[in-house]
């Protein structure tokens, strides 16, 4: 029909099993004709090029924002007399909910003081039940079952650590949240996640129960230097600078889609004086 055509890609996929393989195939014929595609972080796009066979100059990396006026973290600072982990994630095997069985009674085993609020449900929630009575933590693992999009902020702002253990993630907005909310982030170091955060934001591990366990240790140790405030701020401080610096860098990334409306755009930039890198969210009527 002529129509101009973008294609977003926010997943990951494999190459090995016959899943993969059936709907790569899919893919490659359903996107022979697109004019451009967006992912949502540098891995991503490699997978995508890879499995639909598509030029690698027709594809952006345009990364996943969160709103941090939704997202901020709680006026009052909480103590460290008591460490929070919390967990908000899908409980299914994707998202490392098995992991979740086998790191907890560790870490509980580990730190006194550690107790563990795990939103979210699936399948996997019978697994994570039944650990809770083998290891007698129900006073130390609050099972809140499914959390409205809504809620997520204020069970985010009782916490301390953000953890992630998805066994793959083409970004995993959720840590964005996290952060803007000033959690410590630990996370598995699958897909895209490293890009999302700075280092000192966020503790990376392999997606095995021992590194997971050495990464929340690592985490706690470096709580005293974590101020909620600043990390808000270093999330959202590019909305302030919005116009004047983000569409300047960005045309340059997207040459070829000048002819296409885009009503929400992305960005990740860095701007001098300010140490690591953010993500940002800009409305911006046509590129």
């Amino acid at each position: 029909m002529g129509y101009k055509v973008v294609f977003t890609d926010h997943s990951l996929y494999g190459f090995a099993d016959a899943g993969s393989i059936h709907m790569n195939k899919v893919l490659q014929f359903t996107l022979a004709d697109i004019d451009q595609a967006i992912c949502v972080s540098h891995t991503s796009k490699e997978n995508t090029v890879l499995r639909s066979g598509i030029s690698p100059e027709k594809v952006f990396m345009v990364p996943n924002a969160v709103d941090t006026a939704m997202f901020t973290p709680s006026p009052k600072r909480l103590s460290c007399d008591e460490i929070v982990i919390v967990v908000i994630s899908r409980l299914v095997y994707r998202k490392g909910a098995d992991l979740l069985v086998e790191v907890i009674p560790e870490v509980c085993r580990l730190f006194p003081k550690v107790r563990f609020i795990v939103g979210g449900d699936g399948p996997k929630r019978v697994r994570l039940e039944e650990m809770r009575e083998k290891f007698s933590l129900q006073d130390r693992v609050e099972m809140l079952g499914a959390v409205p999009h809504a809620q997520v902020r204020s069970v985010l702002i009782s916490g301390h650590i953000f953890l992630n253990s998805s066994l793959t993630e083409a970004f995993c907005i959720a840590i964005l949240e996290a952060a803007s909310c000033g959690l410590l982030t630990v996370s598995t170091r699958v897909g895209g996640v490293p890009e999302v955060l700075p280092d000192d934001m966020i503790v990376l591990a392999e997606p095995a129960p021992g590194d997971m366990v050495r990464a929340v240790k690592k985490a706690i140790d470096m709580l005293p230097g974590i101020d909620p405030q600043i990390m808000h701020l270093r999330i959202s401080y590019l909305r302030i600078l919005g116009s004047k610096t983000v569409l300047p860098s960005y045309d340059h990334q997207l040459p070829t889609m000048a002819p296409f409306r885009i009503h929400t755009a992305f960005v990740l930039i860095h701007i001098q004086g300010i140490p690591q890198h953010f993500l940002w969210k800009l409305p911006v009527s046509e590129l």
